[in-house]
C-alpha cells in the first residue's frame, strides 16, 4: 500500500472520529442518555409502558406550556387605563410593587377623554366643585385634551408600567386559595393578588350590525336580567358570557345558542365542559356555524333570520358579543352594589370582595374629576402597601 493511499485512510479516519466526538458531546448536552429525556423525544420505547409514559410527559409538558401563556402572577391587577388606572399603576411602581399589570380593552389608554372631547377642549383638575389635594406621585393640572394625553403617555412611559391594549376583562373570581382569577377575551386567564376597577361609566356592550326594529327593542337584551319565567330565549355570542348565561338559564327555559363558528376557541375550560354537557343532555339546543342576518318583529316577539334560509321565532333575545356595561361588569366579579348599581367599599375603597377595590366614576352617581380618580388611586396603593409591609 502507497504512502499516498495511507495518508488519505488516516485523514478520513480522524474526520470520522471528530465527527464522532462533536455528536458524543452534543447528545450530553442536549440530555440525549438520559432516560427521562429519551423517552419524552421517542428516543427509547423498550415497552408499551414507555410510550404511555412518553404520552404523558408530553402532555404534561403541553399543559404547562399552555399554563404559562396564559397565567402569570402580579401582585395587582389594574382593570382600566384612564386617571385612575394609570394613577394607580404609578403610584403602585412609585411605592415599589413592581409587579403591576394594566388592562385596558382599548387600542389607546384615556378611551372617553380621546372619544368624547373634542381636540384643544379644556380638561379641568377638579370637577363641580369636587377639589381634592393631590399627595401622591401624579401632580395633574388644568389643560386641554392634547395636554393630559401627553401627560399620561409620559407617566406610562417614565415608569415602565406594563400596559396589555385591547384585552377585555369579563371577570374577577376569588379563588379557594384567596387569589384573584382575571379572565380576559381570547380565554386568557391571569392572577393577582390585588385588583383594583378603574374602568368609569361609559362602557357599552357591543351591538349587532343590523337594525334592531323599535318594536322590539324591549325584547332584544345584552345581559340576562329581564328574562322572565317560560320565555324562550336565543343567546347570540361565543364567548364565556354568551355560554354561561345559555347553560344557566337552559336550566329554567327553552334555551337556543347560537354562534357564526362552528366551535368555541375562546371560553375556558369551566365552560366548555358545562357547554359539552348541556348539549349531550339535550338541554341546550345549538345553532353553531350560523349566523344572524336580521331581526324583525312577529306577534310582539322576536323572529330571527338565519343565514341558512331559516327563521325562528323568540320571546327574547340577548346578545353577549364582546362589551358590557360597568354594572354588568361589576355584577360578574360578584361585588355587591347598593341601590343605585354603585359598588359597595369601605374606608379603603375596598368592594365586598376581600382584595378588589374600586376607583374612579363607578363610584359615583354623577361622575367624579379626574383629581378624585387620582387620589383614590393614591389612597388605595397606600393601604395595599400597608398590608404588604
Amino acid at each position: 500500500m502507497n504512502t499516498a493511499v495511507i495518508t488519505i485512510m488516516l485523514i478520513v479516519s480522524i474526520a470520522i472520529g471528530l465527527i464522532g466526538l462533536v455528536v458524543f458531546l452534543w447528545g450530553l448536552r442536549s440530555g440525549q442518555f438520559d432516560d427521562a429525556q429519551k423517552i419524552t423525544h421517542g428516543a427509547l420505547f423498550d415497552s408499551v409502558e414507555d410510550l404511555n409514559f412518553a404520552y404523558q410527559i408530553s402532555q404534561k409538558n403541553s399543559q404547562n406550556s399552555k399554563k404559562g401563556e396564559n397565567m402569570a402572577d402580579y401582585t395587582l391587577a389594574i382593570i382600566g387605563a384612564g386617571p385612575g388606572g394609570i394613577g394607580a399603576a404609578v403610584e403602585a411602581k412609585a411605592k415599589g410593587i413592581d409587579k403591576v399589570v394594566l388592562f385596558e380593552k382599548g387600542k389607546e389608554h384615556n378611551a372617553t377623554l380621546r372619544k368624547f372631547y373634542k381636540d384643544g377642549k379644556r380638561v379641568d383638575r377638579d370637577y363641580k366643585g369636587q377639589k381634592v389635594e393631590l399627595t401622591g406621585s401624579v401632580d395633574f393640572q388644568d389643560g386641554t385634551k392634547e395636554s393630559a394625553l401627553a401627560m399620561f403617555d409620559k407617566l406610562l412611559a417614565k415608569n415602565s408600567i406594563n400596559v396589555i391594549y385591547e384585552s377585555d376583562v369579563e371577570s374577577i373570581r376569588k379563588q379557594p386559595d384567596g387569589s384573584l382569577e382575571i379572565s380576559a377575551g381570547g380565554n386568557k386567564t391571569y392572577s393577582a393578588k390585588y385588583a383594583i376597577i378603574a374602568i368609569g361609566k361609559m362602557g357599552q356592550p357591543n351591538k349587532p350590525s343590523y337594525k334592531i326594529p323599535p318594536a322590539i327593542l324591549r325584547q332584544v337584551n345584552y345581559n340576562a336580567s329581564s328574562v322572565q319565567a317560560g320565555e324562550k330565549l336565543l343567546i347570540v355570542g361565543g364567548g364565556n358570557s354568551a355560554v354561561e348565561y345559555a347553560c344557566e338559564l337552559a336550566d329554567t327555559h327553552d334555551t337556543t345558542l347560537n354562534y357564526r363558528r362552528e366551535t368555541f376557541s375562546r371560553i375556558n375550560d369551566t365552560n366548555a365542559e358545562e357547554l359539552a354537557k348541556k348539549r349531550e343532555s339535550g338541554a341546550l339546543k345549538m345553532k353553531l356555524g350560523i349566523d344572524i342576518e336580521s331581526l324583525s318583529e312577529k306577534d310582539g316577539k322576536v323572529e330571527a333570520h338565519f343565514s341558512d334560509g331559516t327563521s325562528e321565532v323568540y320571546d327574547r333575545a340577548i346578545y353577549a358579543i364582546g362589551g358590557s356595561s360597568p354594572v354588568d361588569f361589576l355584577k360578574k366579579c360578584q361585588l355587591e352594589l347598593d341601590e343605585n348599581n354603585i359598588p359597595k367599599v369601605d374606608e379603603n375603597l375596598q368592594s365586598s370582595v376581600a382584595g378588589v377595590f374600586v376607583a374612579g366614576d363607578i363610584l359615583f352617581k354623577s361622575g367624579a374629576s379626574i383629581a378624585v380618580a387620582i387620589s383614590q388611586a393614591d389612597k388605595i396603593i397606600n393601604y395595599i402597601k400597608s398590608l404588604e409591609g
